[in-house]
């Protein structure tokens, strides 16, 4: 990956951001990524796995064996869901790995967690091997009095009531070995001036999953997170200006954003069970150099 890099001035009028519209397209995949079949067998569900990290980490996990499902906003992420889908089904092709499944869903309501779960346990012989939330989405507003309480409901909704929500369902086809892993960011641990709403759901989630780990300890099933900083995805043109986006990452310092593929393979670390068998309730911090606590 460059040292450094500018990115040109762009902004998406609308979330969920696309990955398709982006320039330029984000890197899912390290160039001569080196499998070791590390899930292989495995079935894993992927929230938000269209596009970002999302996309990434679904294509890390099918390189190593995973049979793979996610989901994605329809009307709005269905050419980014098309992308994904038609990748998967080309490595699939290599690895002898069940066909792979994308499923439209809002996962801030209880009955589309549960029918998504349902309908991925349903195909794979009812059960999930890993699972990662991973969907969310972010709004800048430079002020607290600019949020509203439907801003905190939707907000909330999508980025923390749903990994209480689909783990909660998830959980009755997992089993001893599994594992969870919760995206949250580094914004929990520094902080982000304007955007208040969604930092406090990332800190949520690092609660909600060292919590759940030592709920779950005791049935052999591991929870884990990841929080990256300043990452090139749809995210990011959909949220900031175009100035912002220009300068996006140059704070940090390795002074660059991260690509998503250098942050899919701490997803495929803590998922298996051969890499991180005696980890549960921790955090791995993909951020270009920035120092945190915890």
């Amino acid at each position: 990956m460059a040292s450094q890099q500018q990115f040109p001035p762009q902004q998406q009028g609308s979330q969920p951001g696309k990955e398709h519209a982006m320039d330029p397209r984000p890197e899912a995949i390290v160039q001569n990524y080196k499998s070791a079949e590390k899930l292989k067998g495995k079935v894993a569900l992927v929230t938000g796995g269209d596009s970002g990290i999302g996309r990434a980490v679904c294509l890390c996990f099918a390189l190593e064996g995973a049979t793979v499902a996610f989901t994605y906003v329809k009307g709005h992420e269905d050419r980014d869901a098309e992308e994904t889908l038609q990748a998967l089904r080309v490595i699939r092709s290599r690895t002898g790995a069940r066909d792979p499944m994308a499923v439209p869903a809002d996962l801030g309501y209880e009955d589309n967690c549960r029918r998504v779960v349902e309908e991925v346990a349903g195909a794979y012989g009812g059960r999930i091997d890993v699972l990662v939330n991973n969907a969310a989405e972010q709004y800048e507003r430079p002020s607290l009095a600019e949020v509203t309480e439907a801003d905190l409901d939707r907000v909330f909704r999508t980025n923390i009531f749903s990994y209480f929500l689909v783990t909660k369902h998830a959980l009755r086809h997992m089993a001893e070995g599994a594992s969870i892993i919760n995206t949250s960011s580094v914004n929990a641990y520094k902080g982000n001036k304007t955007l208040l709403d969604y930092t406090a759901t990332k800190g949520a989630i690092v609660a909600f999953t060292r919590a759940l780990a030592l709920q779950l300890a005791e049935k052999g099933i591991r929870v884990n997170g990841v929080a990256p900083g300043p990452v090139w995805t749809p995210l990011i043109p959909a949220s900031f200006g175009k100035e912002k986006v220009a300068q996006f990452g140059s704070e940090v310092p390795m002074k660059r954003a991260g690509q998503p593929a250098e942050v899919a393979p701490s997803f495929v670390f803590l998922a298996s069970e051969q890499d991180s068998s005696y980890m549960s309730g921790q955090f791995l911090h993909v951020n270009g150099g920035v120092i945190v606590n915890g």
